[in-house]
C-alpha cells in the first residue's frame, strides 16, 4: 500500500470556529497521522496515509466543515513522509504572510444554554459558560492566531476539568479558547453608582431585583456595557431617557424568546430567522398595538428594534423574570460605548444605578448591529457585533492594501486585501472626540489584528470631515479623495460585483459635491473610475446650516419661499401660523441675503421640510426624527402620485421640486388628511426619480440602477421605487450586508480608490 504525505493550508474564517477540533476528529476517523495546527495565514494541515484515505479526508475537509467556519482557499503540496504517530493539535506557528481572517463574536449555542439551566451540570447558572461553537471571539483578541495565550482569557488559568475539557479531542470544548468554569472563569459582581460593592452572594438575582424596583443597570456583555431598565415601567424608561440626553429617540429591547417578542410586534419569516441568527442583531418589527411596553421607548413610531440574547448572562437575567428589558448602548447619547469597569463606572455614574460588572476585559468595543427586512430581505442599517470583521468579497482583487476612512457620521473604516474587504465595526459620528478616539483607535486595531500594512489611503473630499481631517495628515502614502456619493455608488455595485456602469439613484442628507455645494439628491451615470452627474434635486436655501437639520420648520419655510416669496404669508399652514412672524421674517432674510444659507440638493432634508409643512415634526431630538415620523403617518391605500407636479421633459439637471410642493400645500388647505398627503408626496418623489432614471437609459444606454443613501432606511419609499423600476425593466442594485447610509462609505472608496491606482 503506497503512503503519502501531504501538507494542506486552508485560508479563510478557520480559527475561532472550531476547525482544529474538526480537523482532528476526520483525521481520527480517516485514519491518518499528521497534525493540524493555527498560522497567521489560516490553518495548516499535515496527513499522511494511503491514497484512499488521503482522498476522504479533502472531500470530506470542505464539505463537513463546522457551520461558523468559512473556507476561501485550500492548496494541497505533497511533501516527504515524516515520523509522526499519531494525529495531533500542535502549538500554533506564526508566520510572515498573513492571510487571516476574525471569527465575529457568536450568539451561545443551544448546547451551552441546556447545561446553563441544568441544575445538574457543573456550569449550572455560570454566565460566562461557551464552547468552541459560541462566545466572544472578536471583542477579546489581542493579535493572531487566535490561541488563549493572545485573548483577554489569558488572564484565567483553567482549572483541573475545564483543562481536560480543553485537551480532550471529544469534548465540545476542546481548544475553545474562552473555556472556563465558576472555579476558575470570570465572575461578576454588582456595584452602585458610587463604586460600592452590594454585598451578596448572587450578584444576578440582586440585580433582577435592582430592574423590578425600577432602577437603571449598567451590565457589561460582550462587546460593551449595556444600559438596562425594565421595558413595562415607564417611569424607569423616562429616567433613563433623560440621563442618557436620549431625547425622542426609540430604545432597543431585548427580550427572552421569539414567541414573547411575537406578542410584543408582528414578525414574518425573514424577521423571525433574523433574530434567531447566530449574528443576533437588532430587527426593526412592526410594534402591536396593544403590548405591555412603556410607551416611552419608542414615541411617536410605530416600529420597536428588538434582539433575543446572546450572552449567558442576558438568558439569565430574562427568563422567568421579564418580557423585555430595554437594552440600550452603555454612554451618553452620541458617545462611543463604554467597554471598560473603571471607565464605566466614570461616564455612566450619572445614568445608572448599579453596576453589574466582570473581570474578562473586552479589548474592542461593539455596538448591537441593526437590521430590517425590507423589498424580500433583511438589510443590515448598523453592521457592528456578529458581523464585523467578516469581509466582503470582492470577485477581483485590489492591486494594493488600501485604508478606507469610511465618512463623518455613522463612521465605518475599511481595509482591503486581495479580495478581501474588511468593513470595521460601527464607530460612530466622528463630530464627538471620544468617537474620534474610537476611530483611531480602530484604524490601529484593524491593521494589527489583520496583519494589513496599508499602501494607500482613501477618504472623502469634504474638508471638515474628521476621518479626511486624519487622512491628510498621514505622511508617506498615497492619499486618494473621493466623493461622497460616488462612493455610495461604488459600495452598492462592489457589494453586488456588478462593475459595468451604471445609473446610481443616491439620495442622503449631506455630501460634499464636486463644485464645493451641498449634495443629497443625485443621479448619478458611471461606475468605479468616474461618474457624471446627471440629475439631481432642484437646490433649495439651507438657512442657519447645521441649525436648519435641527429645526426643520427653517426647511419648509425655505421651500415656500422659494415658490411663493412674501406670498407665502398668505397661506393657511399651521405650522406658519404656530411661529412667531419675526422669526419668520429673519429666516427670510438669511435666505434672502444668502448669509449661512447654503443651496442644497439633498433630499433627506426635503423629508425634514415636508415633514415640517405637514405640521408633523418642527424640531428634532435625533437625527431623521421628522423623516422618520412622516413614513410612520403614511395612509394605506394611497396608489396614485401628483401627476400634474412632473413634467415629462424635465428629467435630466435640476428635478423641481415646486410642483410637488405646491400640490401638497392645495391639498393642505382643502383639508385633506395628512396620511394620504405624506403618501402622495412619497409616491410623486419616485415617479420624480424613475422618470430621471428612463430619460438617463435613453441617453447613455445604461439599463442598472444602483440605490443607495441614507433615505433608502425609508422601507416604504424604498420598497415602492424598486416595485417602479422593476415594472420599467432596470436591473436592481441594492444593499443588503453593507448598510446604505454612510455605514457602506468605506466600501466603496476602497474600489474607487483601487480603480485610481490602476488609471
Amino acid at each position: 500500500m503506497r503512503i503519502k504525505r501531504e501538507q494542506i493550508r486552508v485560508d479563510g474564517l478557520v480559527q475561532g470556529v472550531g476547525f482544529r477540533p474538526f480537523v482532528y476528529r476526520l483525521a481520527q476517523d480517516c485514519k491518518l497521522r499528521g497534525f493540524v495546527n493555527n498560522t497567521s495565514a489560516g490553518a495548516l494541515i499535515e496527513i499522511e496515509g494511503s491514497l484512499q484515505q488521503l482522498d476522504a479526508f479533502r472531500q470530506r475537509l470542505t464539505r463537513e466543515a463546522p457551520p461558523l467556519a468559512n473556507i476561501v482557499n485550500v492548496e494541497h503540496l505533497e511533501i516527504s513522509p515524516g515520523c509522526d504517530s499519531a494525529f495531533s493539535i500542535q502549538i500554533s506557528k506564526k508566520e510572515n504572510r498573513s492571510k487571516t481572517f476574525i471569527s465575529p463574536d457568536v450568539t451561545v449555542c443551544d448546547d451551552c444554554l441546556s447545561e446553563l439551566f441544568d441544575p445538574g451540570d457543573r456550569r449550572h447558572g455560570y454566565p460566562f459558560i461557551n464552547c468552541t461553537n459560541c462566545g466572544p471571539r472578536y471583542t477579546i483578541i489581542k493579535s493572531i492566531p487566535y490561541d488563549r495565550a493572545f485573548t483577554s482569557m489569558n488572564a484565567f488559568q483553567m482549572c483541573e476539568k475545564c483543562s481536560a475539557e480543553y485537551h480532550d479531542p471529544e469534548s465540545r470544548r476542546f481548544h475553545a479558547q474562552p473555556n472556563a468554569c465558576a472555579e476558575c472563569g470570570p465572575q461578576l459582581r454588582l456595584r452602585d453608582s458610587a463604586g460600592r460593592p452590594m454585598e451578596t452572594a448572587d450578584p444576578i438575582t440582586a440585580a433582577i431585583s435592582c430592574l423590578k424596583a425600577g432602577k437603571i443597570v449598567a451590565l457589561r456583555g460582550i462587546g460593551g456595557f449595556h444600559l438596562a431598565v425594565d421595558a413595562a415601567n415607564d417611569a424607569a424608561t423616562l429616567r433613563l431617557r433623560q440621563r442618557k440626553g436620549r431625547g425622542q429617540k426609540p430604545f432597543a429591547l431585548m427580550a427572552p424568546d421569539l414567541k414573547t417578542i411575537k406578542k410584543l410586534c408582528r414578525v414574518n419569516a425573514c424577521e423571525g430567522k433574523a433574530l434567531v441568527s447566530l449574528e443576533r442583531p437588532i430587527v426593526l418589527l412592526a410594534a402591536r398595538s396593544n403590548n405591555t411596553l412603556a410607551p416611552s421607548i419608542a414615541p411617536n413610531n410605530s416600529n420597536l428594534g428588538v434582539m433575543l440574547p446572546y450572552t449567558p448572562l442576558h438568558y439569565l437575567l430574562l427568563k422567568n423574570h421579564f418580557d423585555a428589558l430595554v437594552m440600550t448602548s452603555g454612554n451618553f447619547s452620541e458617545e462611543p460605548i463604554a467597554i471598560a469597569n473603571d471607565e464605566a463606572m466614570q461616564r455612566l455614574a450619572e445614568i445608572a444605578d448599579y453596576f453589574l460588572l466582570h473581570d474578562r476585559e473586552i479589548l474592542q468595543r461593539c455596538d448591537d448591529s441593526i437590521v430590517r427586512h425590507m423589498d424580500g430581505k433583511t438589510r443590515t442599517i448598523r453592521r457592528s457585533r456578529g458581523y464585523a470583521p467578516k469581509p466582503f468579497w470582492l470577485n477581483k482583487p485590489t492591486d494594493k492594501n488600501i485604508l478606507a476612512c469610511g465618512g463623518e457620521q455613522k463612521n465605518t473604516i475599511a481595509l482591503s486585501r486581495g479580495r478581501a474587504v474588511f468593513l470595521s465595526q460601527h464607530i460612530g459620528d466622528l463630530n464627538n472626540p471620544a468617537a474620534l478616539g474610537f476611530f483611531e483607535h480602530s484604524v490601529d486595531h484593524l491593521q494589527h489584528i489583520l496583519e494589513i500594512k496599508p499602501q494607500a489611503i482613501a477618504f472623502d473630499l469634504h474638508p471638515e470631515y474628521h476621518a479626511t481631517k486624519w487622512a491628510l495628515q498621514q505622511k508617506g502614502l498615497p492619499l486618494i479623495g473621493v466623493q461622497h456619493h460616488h462612493a455610495h455608488l461604488a459600495a452598492v455595485m462592489a457589494e453586488n460585483n456588478a462593475w459595468q456602469p451604471t445609473i446610481g439613484i443616491i439620495l442622503d442628507g449631506t455630501g460634499y459635491g464636486t463644485d464645493g455645494a451641498i449634495w443629497g439628491g443625485e443621479v448619478l451615470v458611471g461606475d468605479a473610475r468616474a461618474f457624471q452627474r446627471f440629475a439631481w434635486l432642484e437646490p433649495v436655501a439651507l438657512p442657519g446650516g447645521e441649525t436648519a437639520i435641527r429645526q426643520p420648520w427653517r426647511i419648509a419655510l425655505s421651500c415656500l419661499y422659494q415658490i411663493y416669496g412674501q406670498s407665502l404669508f398668505k397661506l393657511n399652514l399651521p405650522f406658519l401660523q404656530e411661529t412667531p412672524r419675526d422669526q419668520l421674517n429673519l429666516i427670510i432674510q438669511m435666505i434672502e441675503k444668502k448669509l449661512n444659507a447654503p443651496l442644497t440638493t439633498s433630499c433627506g432634508r426635503l423629508f425634514d421640510g415636508i415633514a415640517a409643512l405637514l405640521n408633523i415634526r418642527k424640531e428634532i431630538s435625533y437625527e431623521a426624527q421628522a423623516a422618520i415620523e412622516l413614513e410612520m403617518c403614511i395612509a394605506e391605500g394611497v396608489r396614485e402620485h401628483y401627476e400634474n407636479a412632473i413634467s415629462d421633459s424635465e428629467k435630466a439637471g435640476a428635478l423641481p421640486v415646486s410642483g410637488i410642493i405646491k400640490a401638497l400645500v392645495e391639498d393642505l388647505q382643502r383639508g385633506r388628511p395628512t396620511g394620504e398627503i405624506a403618501a402622495l408626496f412619497h409616491n410623486t418623489l419616485v415617479e420624480l426619480f424613475l422618470g430621471a432614471a428612463i430619460q438617463a437609459r435613453e441617453k447613455t444606454g445604461v439599463k442598472q440602477v444602483g440605490l443607495s443613501g441614507g433615505v433608502f432606511q425609508n422601507r416604504y419609499f424604498f420598497e415602492r421605487l424598486c416595485h417602479r423600476l422593476r415594472q420599467n425593466q432596470f436591473k436592481i442594485l441594492t444593499h443588503q450586508n453593507a448598510p446604505t447610509n454612510d455605514g457602506g462609505l468605506a466600501l466603496g472608496q476602497i474600489v474607487i480608490a483601487n480603480a485610481k491606482l490602476q488609471s
